[in-house]
């Protein structure tokens, strides 16, 4: 039961440091719009850490740290965006949590790290697609025909660019950061049967 305490706790910090991580890429490379005709569609690099949480402990953990994520990008940096700005991230960031989340869980090798990312991007772009149709149009002010003639110049391209580059930096980078926390488990592991030898030792 302690053990499973501890766990759960490591896990919570751990989601904790990624999500404070996110808010720091915000800070460190400021949202910028990829695209001059939508100037209101920005890049940022907040979604590598939460991918990054996502394929450590499940979707769910992914999709939840993406809502806290976004709330505080929301009222922070991108206040630009507001209420509407807030739920477009959740569905865009959470569709692709998701999507490669499910993927990647049943199968832990780096082809389907891969594939999962490759899928979930595609996943987001293919989700915002319905998502600008409906909300975008309130955002602006704009008619949905505008919102139309937007999808293959722009929209569509943003977010295969937006997707694709935070997939590829998670695929790069999660190894490494996987292989850390491993290590770092593996030590307090260690540390906590070396205690436990010498409470034996000393009950004899």
């Amino acid at each position: 039961m302690q053990n499973e305490k501890r766990e759960n706790l490591l896990r919570l910090v751990r989601l904790g440091m990624l999500t404070a991580l996110s808010i720091v890429l915000l800070y460190l490379i400021q949202p910028f719009p990829i695209f001059a005709a939508a100037p209101f569609l920005k890049y940022d690099a907040a979604d590598i850490p939460i991918l990054i949480a996502t394929f450590l402990y499940g979707p769910w953990w992914g999709l939840g740290m993406t809502a806290v994520v976004s709330i505080i990008q929301g009222f922070t940096i991108s206040t630009d965006g507001g209420v509407i700005g807030i739920v477009m991230h959740i569905i865009a960031t959470g569709g692709f949590c998701l999507t490669a989340g499910l993927i990647y869980r049943n199968k832990k090798t780096v082809g389907n790290a891969a594939l999962a990312l490759a899928v979930g991007a595609l996943a987001m772009t293919v989700i915002m697609v319905g998502c600008n149709l409906i909300l975008t149009p309130l955002f602006m002010g704009a008619p949905i025909e505008m919102v139309i003639g937007m999808l293959l110049p722009v929209i569509i391209p943003f977010n295969l660019v937006k997707a694709g580059v935070n997939a590829a930096v998670t695929f790069v980078i999660y190894k490494p950061i996987s292989h850390l926390f491993s290590m770092k488990g593996s030590k307090r592991k260690d540390e906590q049967s070396e205690t436990q030898n010498i409470d034996s030792s000393k009950e004899k």
